[in-house]
């Protein structure tokens, strides 16, 4: 660094200074704003729009306002400094330029070998939103044998606790290629276990809300995670960036057109999930279509004006060929009948108008008669009559699905009605495919999935269908499949998303996993996903393992958090699902305070218990782990079981302790 160094860091922090007073001064001015509007409506909105200014103004002191500095050789010798989001000052003269903006892409593209007009990048090392620090690299030099910053490392080794954090400061170039992919490119991101893959997808939905503000305010942007608990866990990303108009929600929530109880037996939902079950719901739903075997007849004023079987039969026939919706079809067939009469009517020398035709539409016999060809479909009462009526079912199932797996999706003790039933996910599911098929679900500008893996075909197409025509950022990692109808393949999974023509990257690179966990895990591979390229971590740190063998692995557990509680950061106790009722009891009789995954504000303690099957896209600055044969022996399968294991013993950001009174499993046993 240069010899002025204190003086330079001094004048880093006013400009800091003046940075946060100046974003006041911002917030102040939106605040102060009024509204001038005879129309309500328009009063509302005016509101809506300043309360989400003001929320994307916020300024938060432990939250740096800007992390980097970009000092342009070409084509001007300007400075910018780089931040969470633009702030100018009183003559509009920007202070700090968003990371988003273009300007800023050379802080994290740029090298020695292509600076892209920059002389020198500078990073600031912050505690509690404090400057403390900062280092500068000078792209205009030769490339040193160690490229390493000091900065950088400790930002992403920096220990958490609560939900994720933002790392718009840490974005390393090939995550930065997929976050600024165009608003029209699905992306699938294959990641392996800390390559930043879910933060990556957070920043793209955040990128895109910046350079396509009025295309996607417009069509909505979501996020689709796999359980609550993990939607607390990045919840505050998104706002954090400033934006708050992306709507988070999870699959199960996303197709809750009905009440769900829970899962229902594995085998069931397996086949429930299958794709195939897509026709057979087609079949059913367009087999309420009938063919009128009587004319319809409209008595109007003196005259009975009539419409033949035939032909009445030829517009429900050319209506079901158009390829739209049952629910569109059934609203158009009145008219298309009403129309046919009107033709009898000019036929016979009147001259009928619109209006006129709009009326016969509307008037009972029509009525009537289209309820009669077209009846309405309730997807729910469709499904359960389906799963209550083995006749029913065969005859839509016919040469789709076997007699045996139709007898698998007949319930034994069939529920009074829909609304008495009890439905799993997966039923919820099928309800969804069928509202569609009667009406179009609308579409979303973008959607990022995460953990998409561990989707059924039938999940996959529910969540498709709501960015049939907007893009998406498909997430997730096969390794880590755990479900029973994991997919098994990308071009697979994103065939039922609707989106084949998507871009897969595969990210291999662990920031935040450190390599001697990693290289214990990737053991696994060979097993769970040996068409995968193995992880490798780029951290200097090599982090914590250890092993131990203990007569009790509970008792171990706690007397090793007990320890563990001292050192900084976030620390995970990831136990069997079996074995999360006794360890709360043994860390309540300690008097050891935590909370559980899966209660409400379960992100926010300092020590979480982790249930192995909701571990999945957290992380822990330090992990202990119990009995990896108990999350194995928790699964249907062997494969599916080791896929688990896998998911566990990667959440660790600085230590992991294993603690066992079971044997290994075999594979982790070899040297």
């Amino acid at each position: 660094m240069p010899p002025d160094t204190s003086d330079t860091l001094q004048a880093e922090k006013d400009y800091l200074k003046s940075s946060r007073a100046a974003l006041a001064v911002m917030r102040e001015k939106t605040g102060a704003l009024e509204i001038h509007s005879a129309d309500r409506v328009n009063q509302e909105f005016l509101k809506a729009a300043i309360w989400r200014r003001m929320k994307e103004l916020e300024d938060d002191p432990e939250v740096p306002l800007f992390f980097g500095r970009l000092d342009y050789l070409e084509p001007t010798t300007e400075i910018f400094h780089i931040g969470r989001r633009h702030v100018n000052d009183a003559q509009g003269e920007p202070l700090v330029v968003d990371w988003r903006a273009d300007i800023s892409v050379p802080f994290y593209r740029a090298s020695r070998t292509e600076p892209m007009g920059v002389g020198v990048r500078r990073r600031f090392g912050f505690t509690h939103g404090e400057m403390t620090a900062f280092e500068d690299e000078d792209l205009t030099a030769p490339a040193p044998t160690d490229q390493h910053s000091n900065i950088l490392d400790a930002e992403i080794e920096r220990p958490r606790s609560g939900p994720m954090r933002d790392i718009v400061a840490t974005i390393q170039p090939e995550q930065d290629v997929i976050v600024r992919a165009g608003v029209d490119d699905t992306i699938c991101v294959q990641g392996a276990p800390g390559t930043g893959k879910t933060a990556v997808g957070l920043h793209r939905a955040a990128y895109l809300l910046y350079a396509y503000r009025d295309q996607l305010s417009r069509a909505g942007v979501l996020v689709v995670g796999p359980n609550a608990s993990f939607l607390r866990y990045i919840g505050d990303v998104l706002p954090a960036l400033g934006e708050i108009e992306a709507k988070q929600t999870t699959v199960e929530e996303l197709v809750a057109r009905v009440r769900v109880t829970g899962p229902g037996p594995a085998a069931v939902d397996v086949l429930k999930g299958d794709a195939r079950m897509a026709e057979v719901l087609h079949r059913a739903v367009w087999s309420q279509v009938q063919l009128p075997k009587e004319a319809l007849v409209v008595p109007r004023g003196a005259h009975r004006w009539r419409v033949a079987a035939y032909q009445a039969e030829e517009l429900v026939n050319e209506l079901r060929t158009r390829g739209i919706r049952y629910g569109a079809g059934r609203a158009m067939l009145p008219q298309r009948l009403a129309h046919a009469v009107l033709l009898r009517m000019e036929a016979a020398g009147d001259s009928p108008d619109d209006r006129v035709q709009d009326a016969v539409a509307r008037s009972r016999p029509v009525k009537q008669y289209a309820e009669a060809l077209w009846p309405a479909v309730d997807p729910a009462k469709l499904v359960f009559r389906l799963f209550t009526d083995p006749e029913l079912l065969a005859e839509h199932a016919d040469g789709i699905l076997t007699a045996e797996e139709q007898e698998l999706l007949h319930w034994d003790k069939a529920p009074r009605s829909a609304g008495a039933a009890k439905w799993s996910v997966a039923d919820a599911t099928l309800i969804d495919e069928v509202a569609d098929l009667v009406d179009r679900t609308p579409s979303l500008g973008h959607v990022v999935l995460d953990e998409a893996q561990d989707l059924s075909a039938m999940q996959l197409r529910a969540v498709g269908r709501r960015c049939s025509t907007g893009s998406m950022t498909v997430l997730g990692d096969i390794a880590q499949g755990t479900t029973p109808w994991a997919t098994p393949s990308w071009d697979e999974a994103l065939g039922h998303l609707g989106k084949t023509g998507a871009h897969t990257e595969e990210l291999t690179a662990g920031f935040r996993v450190p390599g001697q966990v990693i290289e214990y895990a990737a053991r696994l591979l060979p097993s769970i996903a040996p068409h995968l390229t193995p992880p490798t971590a780029v951290r200097r740190s090599r982090g914590e393992l250890t092993i131990t063998r203990v007569p009790d692995s509970l008792a171990a557990a706690v007397s090793t958090v007990d320890e563990v509680s001292s050192r900084p950061g976030s620390i995970g106790l990831i136990v069997p699902d079996a074995l999360v009722k006794a360890t709360r009891k043994a860390l309540e009789d300690k008097g050891i305070p935590f909370s559980v995954l899966g209660d409400e504000d379960d992100v926010d303690a300092h020590l979480d218990v982790v249930p192995a099957s909701l571990a999945k896209g957290l992380e822990f600055d330090h992990v202990v782990l119990v009995e990896p044969a108990g999350m194995v022996a928790g699964e249907a399968d062997e494969r599916t079981g080791l896929r688990r294991l896998y998911v566990c013993l990667t959440r660790a950001v600085t230590s992991l302790a294993i603690l066992h009174s079971e044997d290994l499993p075999a594979v982790l046993q070899t040297a």
